[in-house]
């Protein structure tokens, strides 16, 4: 990782966000900078803002989660959001969904060292999941919402829910994705802020909710 960036501090909200999971997600945090370069992970530019823009910001979309769901998180990557979510709600079962190699394996070394006890690794694309249903998919900078409901739909059990984090243009993307709505049994879309209490630029979520 380059010199030229520094790090940035935790913010002290993240003990509010996080709780009694604050060890583990300041643990995450520092295997995040030892290993996003070369892992390709996190960028050296995204480590001044490492906390605002990316752990803090995917912990609080757990806000919108209920005891006992079952959560996919399509094309973890980084583990983002999943790990932070899960870090923040022990009540709650995670997958993290990745298909690349080095990638999952250093999901499940996370699970292990952070004893995540609440997050199942699955080496796979979401298309391959087949065998299981999940009450919630999560996702984080996969790909544009239409083709993103195609692929995270099937994971769902009915009545369940995407959370899609996303930016400015959600309501664009909801509008391109209202084809789908009869196909993929589709009972509607929501854009809802979470963290408002914690964060001065609160986290944008696509809801899609099924029938």
């Amino acid at each position: 990782m380059s010199e030229s960036y520094e790090l940035e501090l935790e913010p002290a909200v993240a003990e509010q966000i996080f709780g009694a999971g604050i060890g583990q997600a300041r643990d995450y945090a520092t295997n995040l900078v030892l290993d996003a370069d070369l892992l390709g992970l996190l960028g050296p530019r995204e480590m001044p803002k490492l906390w605002t823009r990316h752990i803090l910001n995917s912990a609080v979309v757990a806000e919108l989660l209920l005891p006992g769901d079952t959560v996919a998180d399509v094309g973890s990557g980084a583990g983002l959001p999943g790990i932070p979510m899960a870090i923040a709600r022990p009540d709650v079962h995670f997958t993290l969904i990745e298909p690349m190699e080095r990638r999952s394996g250093w999901l499940q070394h996370q699970v292990d060292e952070l004893r995540l006890t609440n997050v199942t690794v699955l080496r796979a694309r979401a298309e391959e999941v087949t065998d299981r249903k999940f009450s919630v998919v999560t996702a984080r900078a996969v790909s544009a919402l239409p083709k993103l409901l195609r692929l995270t739909v099937p994971l769902l059990q009915p009545g369940g829910r995407v959370l899609a984090l996303k930016g400015s243009k959600a309501q664009d993307e909801i509008n391109d994705s209202e084809t789908l709505r009869k196909k993929l049994k589709i009972a509607g879309f929501d854009i809802v802020l979470t963290g408002k209490a914690h964060l001065a630029e609160p986290t944008l979520v696509v809801v899609t909710r099924l029938n």
